[in-house]
């Protein structure tokens, strides 16, 4: 009895757990070819996708597709479309070598030289230009010479360089000549002709700029429309022109040549801002340093072209 009941007895088989690994795998492993498809799909030629697409489609059109025969070792070089007539090359064309341009015949010459004869031709044309060329004279071997219009430009604003900073002065570059305008109350007291102390410095720096240069200055004096009578200065025409006058005393005393200047009085005649307002009465209260197109005579160091001279002041002037 126990042995037959021992044959009876059924054992219930473990719970598998990990079933579900099988078919994760599955599904991770279509998922892997889905996007080995996709990344091929994409990375398809599309020239070479076109042309075997095409060419199948020749081929299965063709007669030898739906029943023709092809002969044993012979490969299909092209198939007929039977709508159009035409051929599409199912293998690529053969390849033939570019054509080599032919050797110019000026260098046959030195290709058929032995090694080192070739340098002798090839320097012989500029040998003999360099020859055919006159030797240069020695005024064509001399450096331009600048602008000195640019020079005196240049020294003018490095040596008023505070007063241009601080709108006491103005340089200005025209075709023939160098202007430097200085404003009235950095050079006088109103009504006077008689040079500030601080006014001084400036110009004998500006001396030693026109003291390199042979060129010709004009000192101009301006005036406000505001009249002015006294003993001195019956009129704003004796008024500018002493103050140019003042001007010209002191670059002639800190080395300028007094040859070459000249004091120009204006008045008030020639306005650069209106009259009406101070600020305009201002700006035309001025001295202006033309200094002219010029240049010094060769024959001699000081001596400059009074033709040129005259065009340049004609030319401001007229």
């Amino acid at each position: 009895m126990p042995a037959a009941r021992r044959r009876h007895l059924h054992h219930d088989e473990p719970e598998n757990h990990e079933r579900w690994l099988v078919s994760y795998a599955d599904f991770i492993t279509l998922l892997f070819a889905f996007f080995v498809v996709m990344y091929a799909i994409s990375s398809v030629n599309a020239g070479k996708y076109r042309v075997l697409s095409e060419n199948l489609i020749a081929a299965f059109r063709s007669p030898s597709a739906t029943g023709g025969t092809l002969p044993i070792g012979e490969s299909p070089r092209a198939l007929s479309d039977p709508q159009d007539g035409r051929k599409v090359n199912l293998i690529a064309p053969d390849l033939r070598p570019l054509p080599t341009p032919p050797v110019r015949p000026d260098l046959r010459p030195v290709l058929d030289r032995p090694s080192g004869e070739g340098d002798k031709t090839t320097t012989e044309p500029a040998a003999s230009a360099s020859a055919a060329e006159p030797p240069a004279t020695p005024a064509e071997r001399k450096p331009p010479v600048a602008d000195p219009l640019a020079r005196i430009e240049a020294g003018l604003r490095n040596a008023v360089a505070e007063m241009i900073h601080f709108d006491q002065m103005a340089v200005r570059r025209e075709k023939n000549w160098v202007e430097l305008e200085i404003k009235d109350n950095l050079l006088f007291q109103s009504g006077s002709a008689q040079l500030n102390a601080q006014a001084i410095e400036p110009l004998k720096r500006i001396a030693g700029v026109l003291d390199g240069f042979p060129n010709r200055v004009q000192v101009e004096g301006f005036t406000d429309n505001v009249p002015i009578r006294n003993p001195v200065y019956p009129s704003n025409w004796e008024l500018s022109a002493a103050r140019a006058a003042s001007v010209v005393a002191v670059l002639s005393d800190a080395g300028v040549a007094p040859g070459r200047m000249a004091a120009i009085g204006y008045g008030e005649f020639r306005p650069i801002g209106d009259n009406a307002t101070p600020e305009g009465r201002l700006r035309n209260r001025r001295v202006v340093l033309v200094v002219l197109n010029q240049q010094a005579d060769p024959r001699s160091g000081v001596e400059v072209d009074p033709t040129a001279a005259q065009a340049s002041a004609t030319e401001r002037n007229p």
